[in-house]
């Protein structure tokens, strides 16, 4: 059966007709067709909010300024993530021509898993959950994967398509693949200036595409924009919405539940630190976390933060997918944190306990009603970011 995503641009057709403004493309795949807009979407100068680069004068920054992790050599240009869209999405990039990129990581779901581990391509399961891809770009320390072993999102982007359970290819094999397509090469041209397929190439455009992804467009921006600082009551807000709100900003000692400290700025992504334990269990046994790439015993159990953007889509929630809904997570930070030893400050109390935040019932609707606000649709229906083929089984 269809999914619905992708009977999108196929809906859109029978209702407008053929858009002249697009090209269509045999491209291999069963009877899935290419179709890009003839000039490329705005990927490269994509305007954010003002309040995403000015401070507005809390204790932890509020801006996004300083915490890009685009590299110089790879800019985000209209032509690079316009390949790079067609690459994430491209099933012939593994194996037996099944699973992309997009498969593990989905619009509809916050462009990660609604499963708590996805499927590869022969229906084995991956280690952890999948982890959003919405503002990737605002992770100062531009590492990736939850325990951060890639170097770069560059180095992140290839490597499901190397992993035997995801994708199962060779580097040489993705590059035969991709130019076996008849339709790569005038991307590659537009995006690079020649039809060179390398790994270089391919990563860099799916950097791109990925980096462009990013939200600003939900009730809480809408909210934000009418205020000068986070903090203020939103007018586009209820009671109950701003209650969460202020639970959410402010610290425990001024009557909060330091939510922001761990999902800061306006991208609600981690703070430089990075990583962090969170007492999901007494002792690290299953999974140990960043200590498996870094070594350091500080490290056991640690894990990326991911941002709160569209938090909503992104069930299951926590690196192994164990919590389901929203209310679960608010539950385990109220009186559910284990005392691993290496929690983080900031889930302890005075006593270096793991703090009971005593929350009432009220309080626990007013954090998820506000979690709510920062769903942000337009990245669920915008086509910059959906899939380009018509007629796939992703």
């Amino acid at each position: 059966m269809k999914s619905i995503l992708s009977l999108i641009p196929v809906l859109f057709l029978m209702s407008c007709g053929t858009d002249p403004g697009y090209t269509s493309f045999d491209d291999g795949q069963d009877t899935s067709v290419l179709n890009l807009p003839e000039q490329p979407y705005n990927y490269s100068n994509i305007q954010l909010p003002a309040y995403f680069n000015t401070n507005d004068g809390g204790l932890l920054p509020s801006a996004v300024t300083g915490i890009d992790n685009t590299p110089q050599d790879n800019p985000i240009t209209d032509d690079g993530a316009t390949l790079g869209r067609v690459l994430f999405y491209d099933r012939n990039l593994s194996l037996n021509r099944s699973t992309a990129c997009a498969s593990c990581h989905r619009p509809e779901a916050a462009f990660a898993d609604s499963s708590p581990f996805s499927s590869g391509l022969y229906g084995g399961k991956t280690k952890r959950n999948s982890i959003s891809l919405i503002n990737s770009r605002f992770y100062k320390r531009g590492r990736f994967f939850y325990d951060e072993r890639a170097s770069s999102l560059e180095a992140q982007v290839l490597m499901p398509m190397l992993d035997h359970t995801e994708m199962d290819m060779t580097a040489d094999l993705v590059l035969q693949r991709v130019r076996e397509q008849d339709y790569y090469a005038d991307l590659f041209v537009k995006a690079f200036g020649s039809g060179t397929v390398s790994s270089e190439r391919i990563a860099s455009a799916l950097s791109q595409f990925i980096r462009s992804i990013v939200s600003f467009k939900s009730k809480y921006d809408e909210g934000r924009a009418q205020v000068s600082r986070m903090v203020d009551p939103f007018p586009n807000f209820s009671v109950q919405e701003n209650r969460g709100k202020e639970l959410f900003l402010k610290s425990y000692a001024d009557g909060g539940v330091s939510c922001y400290a761990c999902h800061t700025t306006e991208g609600f992504v981690a703070p430089p630190m990075g990583m962090g334990n969170n007492g999901l269990d007494a002792l690290s046994v299953n999974d140990l976390g960043a200590y498996s790439f870094y070594g350091n015993e500080s490290l056991k159990g640690a894990f990326k933060i991911p941002t709160l953007r569209n938090i909503v889509h992104s069930a299951p929630y926590m690196h192994d997918g164990r919590f389901r809904t929203l209310r679960q997570v608010i539950e385990f930070y109220n009186n559910g944190v284990q005392p691993h030893p290496n929690l983080s400050p900031l889930l302890k109390g005075v006593d270096g306990l793991p703090r009971k935040l005593n929350l009432s019932e009220n309080d626990i609707q007013a954090l998820i009603a506000f979690l709510y606000t920062l769903n942000d649709t337009s990245l669920q229906s915008d086509p910059r970011w959906l899939d380009p083929f018509i007629n796939q089984h992703l």
